[in-house]
């Protein structure tokens, strides 16, 4: 689902079309994230430093992204 049409499904009245549309977002969320994880730390960036930026410790964020 693209933007627009997340955006679209998210004005509509029907209950179940505006909860794929927060499916849909959950998961462009969770790609942004990711590669914003990725990038962070190619660049050098601590654990501390991106769980700062994303408001968690960074504990969590090297247990979802450290390998």
């Amino acid at each position: 689902m693209d933007i627009e049409r997340i955006s679209e499904s998210i004005r509509s009245g029907d209950p179940a079309v505006s909860l794929r549309a927060v499916t849909a977002l959950h998961r462009l969320a969770e790609r942004v994230e990711a590669h914003s994880v990725a990038a962070a730390r190619e660049q050098g960036w601590t654990w501390e430093q991106i769980g700062d930026a994303l408001g968690v410790s960074r504990q969590s964020v090297h247990a979802k992204y450290g390998k």
